[in-house]
């Protein structure tokens, strides 16, 4: 394909528009009656030494804001300072708390719970900051003080991942 130099310095105008070689084979075919190919048309640029532009890429979207703690997320205020001591077990037994390695669906962590009756329950924290348990026995409430060394375990558990 021969063009004469008027026609490549209209190839290079439109180049310098910033239009696509698609847009190019068109305007081609449209004006000078020439019918390329796709292929034949980057060979044309490439014999021209002319590089379609890219277009400017838009500005990154802003980053969504971090996630709120669990806490935070539940209305609470942040946790500062220590927990409080963990009652002593009774009768020996202590309450045993684990993290998943395979998160629960819908969860952002969760874990299974052993409290000092022997009676087990999966555990998890959703979303929204919320934590629940899901007893294996239905029914089952844990006593009072098994709760509150299951969320100092499970405090501590978690601060070792960093979460």
């Amino acid at each position: 394909m021969n063009l004469d130099d008027a026609q490549k310095n209209k190839v290079r105008a439109w180049i310098d528009e910033g239009l696509k070689l698609a847009e190019i084979q068109n305007k081609l075919s449209a004006e000078y009656g020439l019918r390329l190919t796709y292929m034949e048309t980057r060979f044309l640029m490439d014999d021209l030494k002319l590089k379609p532009k890219d277009k400017e890429a838009p500005p990154p979207p802003p980053k969504p804001a971090a996630p709120a703690p669990p806490a935070a997320a539940a209305g609470l205020a942040p946790f500062e300072g220590e927990l409080p001591e963990e009652p002593a077990p009774v009768g020996g037994a202590r309450v045993a708390v684990t993290v998943d390695q395979l998160t629960r669906p819908g969860s952002l962590v969760s874990g299974k719970v052993t409290f000092t009756d022997g009676n087990q329950a999966d555990w998890y924290l959703d979303q929204t900051g919320r934590l629940g348990l899901v007893a294996k026995r239905q029914g089952y409430r844990p006593p009072e003080s098994d709760l509150v060394s299951f969320q100092t375990q499970l405090h501590n558990e978690l601060q070792k991942l960093g979460l």
